[in-house]
């Protein structure tokens, strides 16, 4: 297959990790120490259009209106190479990404953008990728991209080298009540990068081994949660994995952490609403914004609580979302 004469637009939803990866066994290929398990979410998504053309010089990228000059233009254009190479092409290509999620918040923008930008790069170098080689594509922008290929319930597996470390899907049609009530708590850039954080976590922390041990255990039980409709138990293993991945940032040297007051706030809300009767865990990744898992009778009340504390626009409700997917205009 050649170049498409036209852009060709995907669009790929973020997802919440319930059994996280955090630390890498390759940095370049993005090979992760263990398995990881998630949830993708309707109300986050990203929409990039992609063309390759004869005509340009160097690769043009335009993210939410404003052209890209940094090292976020050249790590996109990075990525293009490995579609270029697949495709065995040379073109640059014009890329225009529009995000609809805080960016570098801890919500997973990443994840959305990369899925995004693998659909259309390569459908628009002539490639025709089965799911599973989308989403190793993926992976090799952001790790978590490897499972925003897939809607509702989905799986990392962490395999060894680039063929055995893909995405799969677990339950893309979540037929359950499920809701994710995420709290806004800051929309700016973290000061430490995932990456940067990882890399402290694996090098420096005494308990990373343990970590690895634990997080392996979580998947297999959140996966058998999914397959029982277990709530309590994928809610509670959630929040467990999660709290886990940041104690190891606690005790790294030098010790650091994505959480701020309000974040530490919003926790103890949760807490106090459990506590009150209502099924409510919380997870949060690398940012201090909180994510909760509810059942849909819960929702108005988890709302109502966090709204109350944090203000309308900081509270925003989703559901499970779709898979990566083609627009056409």
């Amino acid at each position: 297959m050649k170049p498409t004469t036209s852009p060709v637009k995907a669009r790929a939803h973020t997802n919440i990790a319930l059994v996280k990866y955090w630390g890498k066994k390759n940095e370049q290929l993005i090979i992760p120490q263990n398995s990881s398990l998630s949830l993708t979410l309707d109300q986050f998504y990203t929409d990039t259009a992609v063309q390759f053309r004869d005509e340009l010089a160097a690769d043009q990228i335009t993210f939410n209106g404003q052209l890209l000059t940094d090292d976020g233009q050249r790590k996109i254009s990075r990525f293009l190479n490995v579609v270029r190479d697949l495709a065995g092409i040379s073109m640059h290509a014009s890329v225009d990404t529009v995000n609809h999620v805080p960016t570098a918040a801890g919500l997973a923008s990443s994840a959305s953008g990369f899925a995004a930008l693998a659909g259309a790069a390569s459908r628009a170098a002539g490639l025709a990728l089965s799911s599973r080689d989308l989403s190793r594509l993926a992976r090799r922008g952001s790790g978590s991209a490897t499972r925003s290929i897939f809607g509702g319930f989905a799986a990392w597996n962490m395999g060894h080298d680039d063929n055995s470390s893909y995405g799969y899907p677990i339950e893309e049609t979540v037929d359950w009540d499920i809701a994710v009530v995420a709290v806004v708590l800051n929309k700016t850039a973290k000061k430490i990068s995932s990456r940067q954080g990882m890399r402290a976590a694996v090098a420096t922390s005494p308990f990373y081994g343990a970590w690895v041990q634990t997080a392996t255990r979580d998947f297999d039980t959140v996966r058998q949660a999914i397959a029982d409709k277990d709530f309590e138990t994928l809610g509670h293993v959630s929040e467990e994995n999660a709290m886990r991945m940041h104690a190891l940032n606690l005790s790294a040297d030098p010790s650091f952490t994505y959480f701020n007051a309000d974040t530490l706030h919003a926790i103890t809300l949760i807490h106090e609403l459990r506590d009150a009767g209502y099924p409510c865990y919380c997870t949060i990744d690398a940012g201090p914004n909180i994510k909760v898992l509810c059942r849909e009778p819960a929702v108005t009340a988890v709302v109502t609580k966090l709204q109350a504390a944090f203000g309308n626009d900081a509270v925003l409700v989703a559901h499970p979302g779709p898979g990566l997917t083609f627009i056409t205009d």
